[in-house]
């Protein structure tokens, strides 16, 4: 796995829904590419973040919300796969 796809499939890996195959190529790239590797860290401590704060605030996200951070987030993995 290159370094362009672990960005590809980044969210995937977090979300627990990469096939074993790719999700082992994913664990061994990171292990041995430290910009991957803070790339992935940052991704998952953000996620956690704000799933556990929106979860003790609203339960869940608004729908505005969700619309936004979704954007925000294309918008960033945009921008790291130049």
């Amino acid at each position: 796995m290159l370094c362009r796809d672990v960005r590809r499939v980044l969210y995937f890996f977090l979300d627990g829904s990469l096939g074993e195959k790719k999700q082992q190529d994913f664990k061994s790239h990171v292990s041995l590419c430290p910009d991957c590797d803070r790339r992935m860290r940052i991704q998952s401590a953000l996620r956690n973040f704000l799933q556990l704060r929106f979860a003790r605030l609203y339960g869940t996200a608004p729908e505005r919300l969700k619309r936004r951070l979704t954007r925000s987030i294309r918008a960033f993995r945009t921008e790291w796969s130049r």
